[in-house]
């Protein structure tokens, strides 16, 4: 059996790459693809559900499918240093995959919003660490200038060479379902992902891989939903912290992906994703961030309203692993009980 190579190895005909490209890789992709029978029960039960779990990559988000490229494309630019503006997760994905390929990272944060699951990775991976006094838009707007003034490579979603690498997952899924699903549902933050996989799926159907593109169904949380109410979100708050971006980089190309696919983007509350989140780690042994379980709870409420036909076939990604954001996990579960050390306190325990 063949080793994996990475995205940028496997499926390097679909990328802008040459010989000359250095390849900067931590084995990303490949992650599972997961029959979710009782989830589809409870929420679709029309439906047949697969569960893409992106939180499997190395760093534990699908940020490293474009890491993997964006990085490899500054070392080839020559760059001086990788900056990104970040929630969480891609300054996690920036860090390790910049230590790999020897370049500096720096990280522009939003002050107080980043779950510290995601902090501690960057700090681990010896990033430059720079709290910004405002929000992931403001921090990001203030990225892009520093890289022109020092020469750095920023590697958020708005560099081409990270939707080239995400646009894989989807690639990724028509291989191991052996065709297209005939519904994706994705969280959106910055909406980098969602533009990544319609492109991802166009060209395997203009490569003659597949025979259709599924419906694209963007899932934003409702107190940072831009692309659903059609304006800028000032102040965006949700518990779903990695996408909690009132000012998406990504909207214009999101948008384009909604509308050619027939899909739709929805927004649903925080109640409804911290229900979902629940759902997935109770019921299908799947521990993801709550921004994952958008694109659960957007199928839920969709299916709910009768907006999901009959046998169809639906693929939710979920973005990120759930230790990105224990602190919610926590909040959200059972106190631990604390008894005496012996079998009559335990077993009373057991019985509640």
């Amino acid at each position: 059996m063949m080793r994996w190579r990475g995205v940028m190895e496997e499926f390097r005909k679909f990328l802008p790459i040459t010989e000359r490209t250095p390849v900067v890789t931590l084995c990303e992709g490949n992650t599972p693809l997961i029959r979710a029978g009782r989830l589809a029960a409870r929420v679709c039960p029309q439906a047949e559900l697969h569960l893409k779990v992106e939180g499997a990559n190395p760093t534990g988000s699908f940020k490293d499918r474009g890491m993997s490229l964006a990085v490899s494309k500054a070392l080839e630019h020559g760059a001086r240093a990788v900056l990104c503006a970040s929630t969480g997760n891609t300054s996690a994905s920036a860090s390790a995959y910049g230590g790999r390929a020897a370049l500096p990272v720096y990280v522009l944060i939003p002050a107080g919003n980043v779950a510290l699951g995601k902090l501690a990775q960057a700090m681990a991976h010896g990033a430059t660490v720079i709290q910004v006094e405002g929000n992931f838009d403001q921090a990001l707007a203030v990225g892009k200038v520093v890289c022109e003034d020092e020469g750095f490579e920023l590697v958020n979603s708005i560099n081409p060479f990270r939707l080239e690498g995400q646009k894989t997952a989807a690639m990724e899924i028509c291989d191991q379902l052996g065709g297209a699903p005939s519904h994706h549902c994705l969280p959106v933050g910055n909406a980098g992902n969602i533009s990544a996989y319609w492109k991802g799926y166009r060209e395997y159907l203009a490569a003659g891989q597949i025979e259709r593109c599924p419906a694209m169904i963007g899932v934003q949380a409702e107190g940072a939903a831009p692309i659903v109410r059609g304006h800028v979100v000032e102040h965006p708050a949700t518990v779903a912290t990695a996408i909690r971006i009132g000012n998406p980089a990504s909207w214009p190309s999101a948008l384009r992906a909604v509308e050619e696919s027939s899909g739709a983007m929805e927004m649903v509350t925080d109640e409804e994703i911290l229900e979902a989140y629940q759902w997935l780690a109770g019921e299908e042994g799947i521990f993801c961030e709550p921004a994952s379980a958008a694109s659960v709870a957007g199928l839920a409420k969709r299916s709910a309203a009768g907006l999901v036909p009959e046998g169809a076939r639906v693929v939710c990604t979920l973005t990120g692993h759930g230790l990105k954001d224990p602190d919610i996990a926590v909040s959200v579960s059972p106190r631990a009980r604390t008894v005496k050390a012996t079998r009559d306190a335990v077993r009373k325990a057991l019985r509640g």
